[in-house]
């Protein structure tokens, strides 16, 4: 089910809640943008992971890498984002999708 929803969040440009446990066993929930679902490029451990960007932090805007089995829940927000106004590289996406020069 969390698949379907990160997959229609990209494919509508929509920002979702985010709802996982930290490795400290926190339970968090954040507004985050929709990146990928896939391993980490640069990392030797290739396991799958939903990509977020997490705008909620106290620290600022990062990259949130979940496995599935910390990812607990995502919604759909009713409020759309501009890919280009958070994509500053040339992407390489796992998951197909139409953000036209940033697909």
């Amino acid at each position: 089910m969390n698949r379907d929803v990160f997959v229609k969040s990209i494919n509508d440009r929509l920002v979702v809640r985010v709802t996982y446990v930290t490795n400290d066993n926190r339970v968090l929930t954040r507004k985050c943008i929709p990146f990928d679902i896939g391993p980490i490029r640069r990392s030797k451990d290739k396991s799958l992971r939903y990509h977020f960007l997490d705008l909620d932090s106290p620290k600022g805007a990062h990259n949130l890498p979940l496995l599935p089995n910390r990812l607990l829940k995502i919604e759909l927000t009713s409020i759309q984002f501009e890919p280009a106004k958070y994509i500053t590289w040339k992407p390489n996406w796992f998951l197909k999708r139409n953000w036209e020069d940033f697909s």
